[in-house]
């Protein structure tokens, strides 16, 4: 009975080509997380039209390891309202326009970022009812100790992200109005502010009922009872002196001491007068 051939081995050839498909899909696996982290992100990424909100932009590298030293972030068009949130590890200086409109913001780290470490800034924002349903780059230049990048390149429809994209929010349809707004609470802020000024008010109404309940006493009910005090302290006053004058005008009690002498006898007495006659 023949034994089965052996199967041919591959050349080293194929080895070496097989090893290297093998080492640049792990690259590529790995590699895509790591490119995806480093960027500038914002958050929220979505948000609704003619509202405030809050946006953070936060960051987890430098310029090719080198520490972070600032953030310039440029405002686009439409976007109003702009108030960037004071940091004690930033320092923050604001560029406006000739009608007072910030146009951009730059965030200077106290101290250097070193790559690794996360580092974040945050602003408060109002996209304006235009905007609604669109997407917003924010141009964002990170500067670092040597050297800077630029996540300023945005993706058409349909297009691959681009090597340094911009943060991009996406910004829905127009909020419900509230009534506020000049200092921009959004909807769901103002209903909760709303709430909170209802409850606290609910608890002033309380309060002052009760000190209206304790002010307002029945005038008077408490006359009632002051008179009431007063007769029946007149009351004991006089019944004390009706007292001392019984006592006084009474005669005082005889005491009885030591043991009553018996009456005498009249038989004794008649004895003693017929001796008296006939002596």
């Amino acid at each position: 009975m023949s034994l089965p051939s052996p199967a041919p081995r591959p050349s080293r050839r194929r080895r070496t080509r097989l090893l290297t498909g093998a080492v640049a899909g792990l690259a590529l696996v790995v590699g895509t997380p790591l490119a995806a982290l480093a960027h500038v992100h914002v958050t929220p990424d979505t948000t609704a039209a003619d509202a405030t909100t809050t946006l953070t932009f936060s960051f987890s590298h430098g310029c090719e390891d080198s520490p972070t030293t600032a953030l310039v972030i440029d405002i686009p068009q439409g976007v109003t309202n702009v108030v960037p949130a004071a940091s004690a590890s930033w320092d923050i200086q604001r560029t406006l326009a000739g009608n007072g409109t910030v146009t951009q913001v730059t965030y200077t780290a106290v101290r250097p970022i070193e790559s690794g470490l996360k580092g974040e800034v945050a602003m408060d924002v109002r996209f304006a009812p235009d905007l609604a349903g669109t997407s917003v780059p924010f141009p964002v230049t990170q500067q670092c100790v040597s050297g800077s990048t630029a996540w300023t390149q945005g993706a058409g429809a349909g297009e691959e992200e681009p090597e340094s994209p911009a943060p991009v929010v996406q910004v829905g349809a127009v909020a419900a109005s509230t009534g506020d707004d000049e200092h921009g609470g959004d909807a769901q802020s103002a209903g909760d502010h709303s709430a909170t000024d209802h409850s606290a008010t609910g608890h002033s109404a309380t309060d002052q009922e009760g000190a209206s309940a304790a002010d307002g006493a029945d005038p008077a009910a408490a006359t009632t009872d002051a008179a009431g005090l007063w007769l029946g302290g007149a009351g004991l006053a006089l019944g004390a002196a009706a007292l001392v004058v019984a006592r006084g005008a009474a005669p005082p009690a005889r005491v009885s001491r030591g043991v009553p002498r018996p009456a005498p006898r009249r038989a004794s007495r008649t004895r003693d007068r017929m001796r008296r006659a006939t002596g």
